[in-house]
């Protein structure tokens, strides 16, 4: 005698075929033409022969499984078991793609039962049959179901109800709960059910400590089984005899309540745990209509999909958040007896399924985060593009692809940078350029839209920085007003101009970058951290706006850095600062990732404590503030005073408890 099986290239048909080739019979798989490579290569995981795993080419969507003539004649009389598990398991499927598999293909497959005269058809179902029933349900329940709304849940209690009223052959009926990866490796082969939710974990766990105690739902019982376990009932079972005509629950006996099983994998991945956690049915006082009509507001729906786009998981799983139903399994529990096969407590393999999840099935191992996949081949325009963070940047860039346009507006530096991207083999075209001047501005913008046709990055670089207390600039209005016209104004130029084909594109990426001096609000910075802040400001507004156009905008609060422009202050050379390459690495980030800012933790805890506890900061700041004097050339000293630059040890151990912020 023989097995049939559909389904044996899914997720837990491969783990049945193990259990069924250890019997040593023979095993007929129904596969599609063009999947019979699919069925080699398994045969290879299997360690079968072509002898013992036998293609049976046909199709789930035609009669008798679209099975030839020919093979239902030479398989009439052999089939003793005949597993039918081919099926769609998705939330995110159609109701029209589950209607097809799930019922018609169920339908087919009893035809295909019937014309070979199967000795017993095992029909792997699923709890969904039983819809959202509020109670016990029961293995000898099935017409009680209820709330079947759902596509899903429909189509398998048809699906079922179909074999029952249908199947003139020996039948039997298996329900296997939420199943997820194997309990020894983890392995699973897509993303379903609780995995849903690993990726909210997984951020949690990079914003917070694991310690942090978290706000959480409390929610229903969700019964989960891994798959070895379903494997091992269903084989036992099926092999077991005078159980024809019964239906298993192949179903954890103790199941957990979400908030528990988030708790469970939480643990597992190291992330913070919801220590308080809040029953839904709390909320049941607030009239539908008021739900419904907040739910169905616009700003609400879309930042909702956002959400959940970022985090991978379907609207309709909170559907299912205060699951109703607990499964009797006394049936199946009476059938495993004696065989030493149970359902594992959760917590004990919870590790495992996360490990192989973040490993192998994390959807951010699959999207392309190098910078080449960013930007070969798209236009970049670097500002300041001949010496410090521009040049770094610029080379970077042009190594991984990009088409980058040098502006400064020196013509002697720029060439040598030109000369030097070309020479690793990167593509760069040169532009002179004024940034302050706004016709010069607008000069560029036209140009580099004449002669390259768009611009998909700009990265607002170009800056000066004055560095001069209030109390020496009663008589340098100047130094404020041509800061601002650089830093701000020139800056906005490029972005006012190159947005129109960001838009019409709808693809473009403004960086700007900014200061940690914008965040820490350092003394003597006056003039700088004004106009950052303007550009900031502006950025912040604009990019809401921008949004839905594809356009990002990504403000990057810089620390102190080694560039020509902090040169003139000599007190520099004694406190910690980046490199260039490393403020580079900075835009690369921002080019990668899109994010709304980047800023060092210190810069963050600036602004937190000036929101926080603003008369204190003042305090710490005009400590510094009086710690650190203006120059001598912002004094107006000149000579041996003006040469003076040494640190003192109180100085220097202040500059390296603040690193990165300019004093």
């Amino acid at each position: 005698m023989a097995y049939f099986v559909t389904g044996a290239t899914g997720f837990i048909g491969q783990f049945l075929m193990r259990k069924l080739l250890a019997r040593r019979r023979p095993v007929y798989v129904l596969v599609r033409k063009g999947s019979v490579k699919k069925l080699d290569a398994l045969r290879e995981q299997w360690g079968a022969t072509d002898k013992e795993v036998i293609a049976v080419v046909g199709d789930l969507a035609a009669r008798n499984l679209g099975v030839s003539p020919a093979d239902l004649k030479k398989l009439k009389g052999k089939v003793d078991h005949l597993f039918h598990l081919a099926a769609v398991y998705d939330l995110k499927a159609s109701a029209e793609a589950q209607q097809a598999a799930n019922v018609e293909g169920t339908r087919h497959a009893v035809q295909f039962a019937q014309a070979v005269a199967a000795g017993c058809f095992h029909h792997v179902s699923s709890i969904a049959a039983a819809g959202l029933y509020d109670g016990v349900f029961r293995e000898d329940m099935f017409d009680e179901a209820e709330d079947l709304d759902h596509p899903y849940f429909k189509t398998k209690h048809d699906s079922e109800g179909l074999v029952r009223r249908e199947c003139k052959r020996p039948y039997r009926i298996y329900r296997p709960g939420f199943v997820v990866g194997d309990s020894k490796t983890g392995y699973i082969d897509k993303i379903d059910g609780p995995y849903y939710f690993f990726k909210a974990l997984q951020k949690m766990r990079n914003l917070l400590p694991p310690w942090m105690p978290m706000l959480g739902v409390e929610g229903g019982r969700i019964n989960i089984v891994p798959v070895d376990f379903v494997a091992d009932a269903l084989d036992h079972i099926a092999h077991k005899k005078g159980l024809d005509g019964g239906c298993f629950h192949l179903t954890d006996p103790n199941p957990r309540r979400i908030g528990e099983v988030l708790n469970i994998f939480a643990k597992a991945g190291h992330a913070p745990q919801m220590t308080m956690r809040l029953n839904a049915r709390m909320f049941g006082f607030i009239p539908a209509p008021i739900l419904y009509g907040v739910g169905s507001l616009a700003p609400i729906k879309r930042m909702m999909r956002a959400v959940l786009t970022d985090l991978g998981i379907p609207k309709d799983v909170f559907q299912f958040i205060n699951w109703p139903t607990r499964y009797d399994n006394r049936e199946t529990v009476k059938a495993l007896k004696g065989s030493g096969i149970a359902v594992p407590d959760l917590a004990s393999y919870a590790p495992v399924i996360w490990d192989y999840w973040e490993r192998h099935l994390d959807p951010d191992l699959f999207i392309d985060r190098s910078l080449s996949g960013r930007i070969k081949g798209k236009v970049v325009v670097v500002t300041g593009g001949s010496s410090g963070i521009g040049k770094a940047t610029a080379i970077k860039l042009a190594g991984a692809g990009a088409k980058v346009i040098l502006v400064a507006r020196g013509e002697e530096k720029l060439v040598e940078t030109k000369n030097e991207i070309e020479a690793a083999g990167g593509k760069c075209w040169m532009y002179t350029a004024d940034v302050s001047e706004l016709g010069s501005c607008d000069a560029l913008v036209a140009r580099v839209l004449a002669e390259h046709g768009t611009c998909h990055y700009l990265v607002n670089n170009a800056g000066r920085s004055i560095r001069r207390g209030v109390i020496n600039s009663f008589d340098r209005f100047h130094d404020f007003e041509r800061t601002m016209q650089l830093n701000y104004f020139g800056a906005l130029r490029l972005i006012m101009g190159f947005l129109p084909k960001m838009i019409e594109q709808r693809q473009g990426h403004i960086i700007n970058i900014s200061s940690i001096g914008v965040l820490s609000n350092a003394p003597r910075f006056s003039a700088y951290v004004a106009s950052k802040s303007a550009l900031d400001s502006f950025s912040a507004c604009a990019s809401s706006e921008f949004l839905d156009k594809g356009i990002n905008f990504t403000t990057i609060n810089m620390p102190l850095v080694r560039t020509p422009m902090i040169a003139p202050t000599k007190m520099y050379e004694n406190v910690p600062t980046l490199s260039p390459e490393e403020a580079a690495d900075l835009v690369v980030e921002a080019i990668v990732y899109k994010p709304v800012r980047i800023a060092t933790r210190l810069g963050i805890f600036g602004a937190v404590c000036h929101a926080a506890a603003p008369r204190l900061t003042q305090i710490l700041l005009n400590t510094a503030f009086n710690m650190f004097p203006d120059s001598a050339a912002a004094q107006g000293k000149k000579g041996e005073a003006a040469a003076k630059t040494e640190l003192t040890p109180e100085q220097m151990a202040f500059a390296q408890l603040t690193q990165g912020i300019h004093w």
